[in-house]
C-alpha cells in the first residue's frame, strides 16, 4: 500500500504572508465623484417619484382638507372616500357632501373598454410588425432597402399629421364610437414596432433557416415554428411596451368614442374632470381615478422592467 502523506495546518509565517496580503487590500473610500453621483441619482429618484406620491396623497386627502392646507406633505383629512367615489360606493348626497360632483366613472365598464382595446391593438400590432420585419430582414424583394427607409421616416412625422385622415377613414368605415374604430389606426403596424423586431430578426443565424428549407419546410413555415419562438422574448417586450402605449393613449379614443360603450378610462378621466361641481373640482376623486387607472400598468411595468430593458440591449438599439 501507497503511504499517505498526512496533512499539516499552515505554518505561522504562511498565515502572516496571507493575513498581511488581505490588509493591504485597497479599501473602498468615498470619493467627491461617487458622493455627487449618488447625489444626482437620489434627486433624480426624488423628482421621479415626487409626482406619484402627491397623487397618492391627494387622493388620501378630502377635498376641503386640500383647500385648507394645500402645501401639506402628508394627506389631509385622511380617508378613502376618493376611491369609493370613483367605484361608485358612495351615494349622490355622499358624493356631493365630500365635494363632488355626484357622479361616478363607470370604472369597471371603462376597464372592459381599455383591456378590449389595448389587446385588439397589441395582438394586431406585434402579429403584423413581426411579418413586415421578416420581410425586411430576410426577403430579398426589389425595393425592399427603399421601401424601409421611406417606412422608418414615418418615425419622424407626428402623429397629429395623421389624426384628420385617420379619422375620415374610419368615419366611411363606419366605425366610429366602436372598438375596432378606437384600435385600428395603430392596430397593424408602427414604424418602430418594425425596426425593434428587424434588429433582432437580423441576428438570427441564416443557416438555421437554410437547414429548415432544405428538410422541406416553407418561408411561411419557417417564420411561424423558427422565428417566431426564437423571438419571444423582443415580441413579449414590444408587446409590453404597446400594452402600455395603448392603455395610456387619449386624444385618439377621445375623438372617435362619443358613449360609454367605447369609452376607455383615460377619457372617461377628462369626462370626470369636466363634471366638477361649482365649488371646483374634485380633486380627491380625479386623483383616486388617476391612480386606479394607472396603477395595473405601472405593476406590469415593473414586473417586465428587467425583460425590458435586456431585450433592448440586446437589438442593438441605442
Amino acid at each position: 500500500m501507497t503511504p499517505t502523506t498526512p496533512t499539516t495546518a499552515p505554518s505561522s509565517r504562511q498565515a502572516s504572508t496571507a493575513a498581511t496580503v488581505v490588509s493591504k487590500a485597497p479599501a473602498r473610500s468615498l470619493t467627491v465623484g461617487k458622493a455627487l453621483a449618488w447625489t444626482a441619482m437620489v434627486l433624480i429618484m426624488l423628482f421621479t417619484l415626487l409626482p406619484f406620491y402627491w397623487v397618492l396623497r391627494t387622493a388620501l386627502s378630502s377635498n376641503a382638507g386640500i383647500a385648507a392646507d394645500p402645501t401639506s406633505l402628508l394627506p389631509v383629512d385622511a380617508n378613502l372616500r376618493g376611491f369609493a367615489r370613483v367605484l361608485g360606493m358612495q351615494s349622490t348626497e355622499e358624493a356631493l357632501a365630500d365635494g363632488g360632483s355626484g357622479a361616478a366613472i363607470n370604472f369597471w365598464l371603462y376597464l372592459r373598454n381599455s383591456v378590449i382595446v389595448s389587446t385588439l391593438v397589441t395582438v394586431g400590432q406585434v402579429f403584423f410588425s413581426a411579418m413586415a420585419a421578416y420581410s425586411f430582414s430576410r426577403l430579398r424583394w426589389k425595393g425592399r432597402d427603399t421601401v424601409f427607409a421611406v417606412f422608418l421616416g414615418a418615425l419622424m412625422v407626428p402623429s397629429i399629421f395623421t389624426l384628420l385622415p385617420n379619422f375620415v377613414l374610419v368615419k366611411q368605415l363606419h366605425l366610429i364610437d366602436t372598438f375596432l374604430g378606437v384600435a385600428l389606426p395603430t392596430m397593424f403596424m408602427t414604424p418602430f414596432a418594425v425596426f425593434f423586431l428587424k434588429q433582432f430578426f437580423m441576428n438570427i443565424p441564416r443557416e438555421l433557416e437554410e437547414a429548415a428549407m432544405l428538410d422541406g419546410a416553407s418561408k411561411v413555415r419557417v417564420f411561424f415554428t423558427l422565428i417566431l419562438p426564437m423571438a419571444k422574448a423582443p415580441i413579449s417586450t414590444l408587446a409590453i411596451l404597446t400594452y402600455i402605449t395603448a392603455w395610456n393613449d387619449y386624444f385618439w379614443p377621445l375623438l372617435v368614442s362619443y358613449t360609454d360603450s367605447s369609452r376607455v378610462l383615460t377619457v372617461a378621466l377628462a369626462v370626470f374632470r369636466s363634471q366638477a361641481p361649482q365649488t371646483g373640482p374634485d380633486w380627491s376623486g380625479l386623483m383616486a381615478a388617476t391612480l386606479v387607472a394607472a396603477l395595473p400598468m405601472l405593476l406590469l411595468f415593473m414586473a417586465f422592467a428587467r425583460r425590458i430593458v435586456n431585450s433592448i440591449g440586446f437589438t442593438g438599439i441605442k
